[in-house]
């Protein structure tokens, strides 16, 4: 007569002894995220990534993004009215790549406001979010403020040059403030309105005249939407990478300038009791 098994099956063991180990694993991450660990090594992300070759500063231009905005959120500068931002807002300073790549979500620690406290208030207003952060993803599949897209994103992959989250912040808002693109561009005549059309070649001549560099430029329909400027590793002013001069500015593959576009201004609006840009269409926040 057949024995009767004395205990379960050997795949039940096998199957149990992968629980345990997948629960385990689990466990450790939660611990390594809560302690302040490294989000790119928990989850793998980013570790194959080489170092970047340039800097790109990308300043948004408020009257084109906040022509998107169908309700307010207490986390849209858009929706500041009388406050609202009237010249460049920084979107982000981002590492990239000489053949038009760029590294994105490295290894780093995950952001904590806590590490920018004391720049809070200058951040709110140079460096705002224009959309409802709920809107904003993150690296790791979830969604958060602005500031914290950014970094994951971008300024994790800024080392050597950067150190940690408020270096990042820091040189950021230094650059911004040093190269002031919407002080140049008042002063040869280029102000926000809704009626009149610039020559581009105006602009970028502005710019070149003033740091002796060619900008690169980015544009919903006749409107400006973001003006970048490039940056060596030492934080020193260059040339963009792309294709652009006073003649011809190709953006990118999707889109370029017109040779006369816009600075629009932020009006408001009582239907949507928001900002908006007169005009139409949907000159939406770059998730960059």
């Amino acid at each position: 007569m057949a024995s009767l098994p004395t205990g379960p099956p050997s795949s039940f063991a096998a199957t149990k002894g992968v629980f345990l180990s997948v629960v385990w694993i689990g466990l450790c991450c939660i611990a390594k995220i809560n302690a302040g660990g490294d989000l790119g090594q928990v989850f793998g992300i980013g570790n194959n990534e080489r170092e970047f070759d340039y800097f790109k500063l990308s300043l948004i231009w408020p009257g084109t993004s906040c022509a998107a905005t169908r309700h307010c959120c207490s986390s849209n500068a858009c929706c500041r009215r009388s406050d609202a931002p009237t010249g460049f807002t920084i979107h982000g300073l981002w590492p990239d790549y000489s053949d038009g790549t760029w590294p994105a979500c490295c290894p780093g620690k995950k952001f904590d406001v806590k590490e920018i406290s004391s720049l809070l208030s200058t951040m709110n207003k140079y460096w705002p979010s224009l959309s409802c952060d709920s809107n904003i993803s993150n690296c790791y599949g979830g969604t958060g403020l602005f500031w914290e897209h950014e970094w994951e994103k971008h300024g994790t992959c800024s080392s050597p040059v950067v150190q940690d989250e408020n270096d990042y912040f820091v040189k950021t808002l230094d650059l911004y403030f040093k190269y002031n693109v919407t002080e140049v561009l008042n002063k040869a005549g280029y102000v926000a309105s809704n009626s009149e059309k610039y020559p581009l070649e105006g602009i970028i001549s502005a710019i070149q005249t003033a740091f002796h560099v060619t900008p690169e430029l980015q544009c919903l329909g006749d409107f400006i939407d973001e003006l970048r400027l490039c940056f060596s590793k030492d934080l020193k002013l260059t040339d963009c990478e792309a294709e652009s001069s006073t003649k011809s500015v190709l953006i990118n593959s999707e889109t370029s300038c017109p040779n006369y576009v816009r600075l629009p201004e932020v009006v408001l609006s009582s239907e949507f009791n928001v900002l908006h840009v007169t005009g139409s269409g949907n000159y939406g926040h770059d998730a960059s």
